[in-house]
């Protein structure tokens, strides 16, 4: 069987037309975007390798996997998977998207059915592998099904941007290439699937952690064997096993592409061997047993000797990527040394579902090296480099200026190394950003690259590039002045974690504030404390009791702490005792100070 009749098998029916809106009427998903992938030859504008996974990622609707499993696939980046009870349905997955969600399983029911919730299940922390659980599970049903996830869910599922949400939001927007055109020239997918959406989201927390592997459940009747993967794909992750009809979800650890060792939006670096292990368990647990294997992601594979296959070959190539990169480090090449050195073996070049198409070897050569050798190379010409734009203006000066500059640039471009050519334009760009000429002579060498990118992320990373470039923009990170908001499904200690990373520290540096808050409704008391410009914290207990004086004693719930960190409520109108503009003098280092000028 060929990727392409997998990615067909089992065609029930489709959400016609394929748009998906918001209840305020703004679009969530649109399938339509990318007829223009199903009607034509591959461009020249599209490397073909990537151009056929995007045709085999626009198969959308309603499939049988086995007798009673069924995904939904292309309404979201990821798939959301059905499996038939006595009762009703589980649903596993529930995509970006509350809408997404809720019209993938209208489509279910339209062909399978009217059939209740009768349970849920999370694979991993990922925001695409959960978002859209409020699109199934109606408010207040929380604890009339099981929701199933590995343990650490909640801790991973709240905390992955607590630190750097903003800057991975901006760089989620090339990776993705969410402001590009759908069309030839622009984005053609993302490898993993076609888009993100653009709906609501939400976290419904989890009734039942599943913690070792071997751990078995049975929910609406439907027997259930689990894997803890954890610090593989995701930091919170399992597979699982339906033995009655003898179908292996392998959540995202084997999908039909390379995977990345570290994402392009920011991450920390996962671990190459340990995902390469867990494959070989999954091999070995449920290699002879499974007659499909299917995922988060793409489309399944059928057959035990394909199933086999395809978990070796994705086992050795995680392997393979990490062992190889620390024998070379060994040697004493660097990251970017191995990166342009080491090849797959023949057996997994050739292969379909290891291609590059979202993870790539380049940078996740890059990342494994990272994990051990931290981002210095070794040499010492790199400990104490200037800044891009100071190094730009002394690269340009030694080129004869801009124009100059830009003139090689133009010359090594014809010549078709088209990276120096980047890297020439980078520099003059770095010190004359509005250089005309320039930005024209980037943008065409980005778009060059792009288009002959077989990895999508690195295409849309590219086009973004040049559209901006384009359009006389460098978007600078989301503004800082924007009030967050503060989950409450997150314990305190992530709160604050999270707002300690906002301070604006040199200015604080002459503070010293502390500040005793008892919450009523948790039984704590937290300690804040601002000094030398950090805000610290810690919350007492029988075995750390705190000690010294506070300038400041609030007493106030949770909630009302989360209101009173942003601003939202006035310090005064609870109950206190000491200096009260205390918490102003706290909140004033903040990026939503403005909002309190009033009582400054």
């Amino acid at each position: 069987m060929t990727d392409f009749d997998n990615a067909s098998r089992g065609y029930i029916g489709t959400l016609e037309p394929g748009v998906i809106k918001t209840q305020a009427g703004q679009l969530a998903w649109d399938n339509s975007e990318y007829d223009f992938v199903q009607r034509g030859n591959c461009p020249e504008s599209v490397h073909p390798k990537l151009w056929r996974q995007a045709q085999l990622c626009t198969k959308h609707g309603l499939f049988e996997v086995a007798p009673g499993v069924y995904q939904v696939r292309g309404f979201d980046l990821s798939n959301m998977t059905l499996a038939e009870g006595q009762k009703g349905v589980i649903i596993i997955d529930p995509l970006i998207s509350n809408e997404c969600a809720a019209a993938a399983f209208s489509l279910y029911k339209k062909h399978r059915g009217e059939r209740p919730l009768t349970g849920l299940i999370y694979s991993h922390s990922h925001v695409d592998h959960f978002g859209g659980a409020r699109g199934v599970l109606a408010e207040g049903m929380e604890n009339e099904i099981p929701i199933v996830a590995p343990e650490g869910f909640m801790e991973e599922a709240t905390s992955e941007n607590i630190y750097v949400g903003t800057a991975m939001r901006r760089r989620a927007r090339f990776m993705y290439g969410s402001s590009l055109p759908r069309n030839p020239e622009g984005q053609v997918g993302c490898g993993l699937g076609m888009a993100t959406s653009q709906g609501t989201t939400s976290l419904i927390p989890p009734n039942m952690l599943i913690a070792t592997t071997g751990e078995e459940r049975v929910i609406d009747g439907v027997r259930i064997e689990f894997q803890i993967v954890s610090g593989t794909e995701a930091p919170s992750e399992f597979n699982f096993y339906f033995p009655d009809s003898k179908s292996l979800y392998i959540s995202e650890c084997a999908t039909h592409c390379m995977h990345n060792i570290i994402t392009l939006r920011g991450a920390l670096v996962r671990d190459s061997k340990a995902w390469s292990q867990g494959l070989d368990e999954s091999l070995v647990l449920f290699g002879d047993r499974a007659a499909v294997l299917f995922a988060g992601h793409h489309w399944p594979t059928w057959g035990q000797r394909d199933i086999a296959r395809l978990l070796v070959e994705q086992r050795d190539m995680y392997a393979f990527m990490h062992d190889q990169t620390v024998r070379l480090m060994n040697e004493g090449l660097t990251g970017v040394e191995i990166a342009e050195k080491l090849s797959l073996p023949p057996t997994l070049d050739k292969a379909w579902h290891i291609q590059g198409y979202y993870g790539s070897l380049s940078h996740n050569i890059k990342a494994i090296y990272q994990r051990y050798m931290t981002w210095f190379d070794g040499n010492p010409v790199n400990l104490w480099r200037h800044t891009p734009t100071e190094e730009g203006k002394r690269y340009v000066a030694c080129m004869g200026g801009g124009d100059k500059t830009v003139a090689l640039g133009n010359e090594y471009a014809a010549k078709g190394d088209l990276r120096f050519a980047a890297t020439l334009l980078g520099h003059v760009i770095a010190a004359e950003p509005k250089h005309p000429q320039g930005r024209k002579s980037l943008s065409a060498v980005f778009t060059k690259l792009g288009h002959g990118a077989v990895n999508a992320t690195w295409r849309n990373f590219y086009l973004t590039g040049a559209m901006d470039l384009e359009q006389d923009a460098t978007p600078a990170l989301p503004p800082g002045g924007k009030v967050p908001g503060l989950n409450p499904l997150m314990s305190v200690d992530q709160w604050l974690s999270g707002i300690s990373v906002q301070i604006d520290g040199p200015r604080a540096a002459s503070e010293n504030v502390v500040i005793d808050i008892k919450l009523t409704d948790q039984g704590q008391t937290w300690r804040l404390t601002l000094s030398n410009g950090a805000l610290t914290y810690r919350v007492a207990s029988d075995d750390t009791p705190i000690t010294g004086g506070a300038g400041l004693h609030l007493t106030a719930t949770k909630e009302e702490m989360g209101q009173l960190l942003l601003a939202r409520m006035k310090p005064e109108s609870k109950a206190f005792k000491g200096d009260i503009k205390l918490f102003n003098r706290l909140l004033q280092y903040l990026p939503w100070a403005n909002s309190l000028e009033s009582r400054l």
